[in-house]
């Protein structure tokens, strides 16, 4: 099997919006379909927290992607039609730069000596990508998913008119209370681990026990209390599968479906990463571009039309979050659809509730001309 992932070098010395600088830094991308002579279909996807750049299969790559029933000839995002692009966030280990990166200057991985990140920094590395390294000024569709759409909302602040049309996947203006205290004890659960040893961690020690507490927090608010009633119920293990040798054990079937997830994430993604994209979701607010105002700061968001999705079930990104982009790019003069769907699935709907996304997108993206 190929790697269908390319790297774009970022401007050196990078730099960051906390302050610091990067130098030699890349990120990773993959493309799919093909770019128009005139360059003016393409659409770029930026992601979630964890996922790669690899949204969809590609001959390179024929393994299936994070959002793979999305991408294609004739599927929401047509291939036929437009250009496809997913950067991998800068700081993510996912082939782009990050904390686990080898820092230039010393030869050893940066670790917590990587400068602060932010979502701002995040949005600047897909814009060089794109522009300098694929010579796209302007792209037909701009598409954020989750942590991706405020990293979406930060790249239409900071390059006004690169961005014709915007899609909106279940994402927020800013950080609410409830998604800062989940992320912070998510975060807590990795420093206290003592196998972290201060970022320290080699192959050998790795803070296993805090970053599958931290995925099982992720993907308890990733789905809904009615997601959880609906498939678990109180249903309990088979005896043969409990651990009796624990006063404690797992004794129900959601506990057991919570450590299968945290066990296929651990060592899939570096936790000092995992860090540092955490709190740079805390740190985003749009209000910060409108004098502390949400909504003056997306006034200064211009686009000519924009697709605004958000699910009713979400406690990570509720609902009203959605409806405050929708009202503020439309103030800006945008032309709104906003669609509020009941999927029951919660914030990870637009993963798995393919056929009401995919309709709502593709039927978006085929009146762009």
């Amino acid at each position: 099997m190929g790697d269908a992932r390319r790297y774009h070098p970022l401007s050196s010395p990078f730099r960051m919006k906390r302050g610091g600088e990067l130098h030699g830094a890349r990120v990773a991308y993959e493309t799919w379909g093909t770019l128009a002579p005139a360059r003016d279909n393409a659409i770029l996807i930026l992601t979630g927290l964890s996922p790669s750049a690899h949204a969809a299969a590609n001959a390179e790559d024929p393994t299936p992607g994070w959002w793979e029933a999305m991408i294609g000839p004739g599927r929401a995002f047509d291939t036929d039609r437009f250009f496809v692009v997913c950067v991998n966030s800068l700081g993510s280990d996912k082939g782009s730069t990050c904390a686990a990166s080898i820092d230039p200057a010393t030869g050893t991985p940066y670790r917590l000596t990587f400068p602060e990140l932010s979502l701002e920094d995040v949005a600047n590395a897909a814009y060089e990508a794109v522009t300098d390294g694929l010579g796209i000024m302007r792209l037909a569709c701009l598409v954020g998913c989750s942590m991706g759409g405020m990293s979406a909302l930060a790249y239409m602040l900071l390059h006004p008119g690169s961005v014709r049309t915007h899609i909106s996947v279940d994402t927020a203006p800013q950080a609410q209370p409830f998604a800062i205290a989940i992320r912070s004890l998510q975060r807590e659960a990795i420093r206290l681990d003592p196998h972290w040893h201060g970022g320290q961690y080699d192959g050998d020690e790795w803070p296993e026990h805090g970053m599958s507490i931290a995925r099982k927090l992720g993907v308890i608010t990733y789905r809904s209390a009615m997601e959880w009633n609906g498939r678990f119920a109180r249903i309990r293990l088979d005896s043969d599968e409990r651990d009796g040798s624990s006063p404690f054990g797992f004794e129900f079937q959601v506990e057991s479906y919570l450590e299968g997830h945290a066990r296929r994430f651990n060592r899939q993604f570096d936790p000092n990463s995992y860090l540092y994209l955490s709190r740079a979701s805390d740190w985003f607010d749009v209000a910060e571009y409108g004098d502390g105002d949400v909504m003056r700061g997306l006034a200064r968001i211009h686009v000519d039309e924009a697709l605004v999705i958000g699910v009713s079930t979400d406690i990570l990104f509720p609902l009203e979050q959605q409806e405050t982009i929708a009202k503020g790019l439309g103030a800006a003069g945008a032309r709104v659809d906003f669609v509020a769907l009941d999927s029951p699935q919660g914030h990870d709907a637009f993963l798995v509730d393919i056929e009401n996304y995919s309709r709502a997108i593709g039927g978006f993206l085929g009146k762009i001309r």
